[in-house]
């Protein structure tokens, strides 16, 4: 993938916006990570320079988390991008950690973000309910670290969900700041919305986003999944008692299940409702099954094939992570001296 390091002051590479984001590596990806992100960050290679990461920095917020668990799904990671059709040719595919910048320059932005703003994150006043007792400070202060994911690359698009966005208007406020403060720099990354799964809900609870810390294990449905589990995820799945299959607020899990078999089928939601009409729950459930299972079976399997090539992995993530470094510094260099710290001297 050949791009050049010095011309993303725009937002753009080879004339193409620069898009990026990632995924958290921690216990596996789930269909939500499937519908929601990796799906369609396949498509979004086609007109798009991306960038996509693994954000093992923002892993460890959780207390007690990391270490070689961290390094196992690190790795995990990457081979389900590329599992799922991340092409290493046309995108770039890195570890967060691995790039030096990114905790550089959440330090600068840091300095112009107020407390008052961290704490009013609703991720935060979410999380840090349900700390037990301690708040890291990494949970107050991560989504300075994401807007710096952002920034470091000047991204033009950034692919969010409803519960991200707050973090992307963190983003585009700091590097106005930033503009403001020491000159027209950073461009302000902008909202992107493809086509977008509706959000996927817990199979057990579908008030609640699925997620992979729910601790009810019924409730989200992972791609390493057997498919006697998947069967058995969606056949328990809570539904209701009025029998009939349509899109309503007074029936979140019919609702869910209809969202998830659109994102796996590729039919409308109308279609669905049509096709079903007057079909019981347990035949809808047992399609959606099948359907699961049809699509995510040959990611498993390339998902195995590849972990068991871990001298390929990391080769991608080296390449990634050499283009990745020679954009964050380019632009660090540039961040640095409009703050006014002092030049580094190298030796000709």
């Amino acid at each position: 993938m050949a791009m050049e390091k010095d011309n993303n002051a725009g937002g753009t590479l080879d004339g193409l916006p620069i898009l990026l984001t990632g995924l958290q590596p921690t216990a596996g990806i789930h269909l939500g990570n499937y519908l929601g992100a990796l799906q369609n960050w396949v498509a979004m290679q086609r007109d798009h320079r991306c960038l996509f990461f693994i954000s093992d920095m923002h892993a460890i917020t959780v207390p007690g988390s990391g270490g070689g668990q961290l390094r196992k799904t690190t790795m995990d990671c990457a081979a389900f991008y590329l599992a799922c059709g991340i092409d290493p040719e046309k995108s770039c595919i890195f570890i967060q950690s691995q790039v030096f910048g990114h905790a550089e320059l959440a330090w600068v932005l840091g300095c112009l973000a107020s407390v008052g703003q961290l704490e009013r994150m609703t991720q935060f006043k979410d999380k840090s309910g349900h700390s037990g007792g301690f708040i890291g400070a990494g949970l107050l202060y991560y989504p300075i670290l994401m807007a710096a994911d952002i920034l470091l690359y000047n991204a033009k698009r950034v692919p969010v969900g409803e519960d991200q966005r707050q973090h992307l208007e963190l983003a585009r406020d700091l590097a106005e700041k930033f503009n403001g403060t020491y000159g027209a720099f950073f461009n302000v990354p902008e909202a992107f919305v493809g086509n977008v799964c509706a959000r996927v809900m817990s199979l057990q609870n579908p008030l609640v986003k699925m997620s992979k810390s729910d601790e009810n294990t019924m409730g989200a449905l992972f791609l390493m999944d057997s498919n006697d589990k998947i069967q058995k995820k969606i056949r328990t799945s809570v539904t209701d008692s009025e029998g009939s299959i349509r899109i309503s607020a007074e029936k979140p899990g019919i609702s869910n299940l209809l969202h998830i078999f659109s994102g796996i089928s590729g039919d409308s939601v109308s279609a669905l409702e049509e096709r079903y009409a007057g079909v019981g729950y347990g035949q809808f459930k047992a399609d959606i099954a099948d359907a699961i299972i049809e699509k995510i079976t040959p990611i498993r399997e390339r998902f195995f094939h590849l972990r068991r090539e871990e001298n390929f992995l990391a080769n991608v993530l080296e390449k990634g992570r050499i283009h990745a470094q020679g954009c964050a510094l380019s632009l660090l260099d540039k961040v640095y001296d409009l703050v006014g710290f002092q030049r580094r001297f190298t030796e000709e």
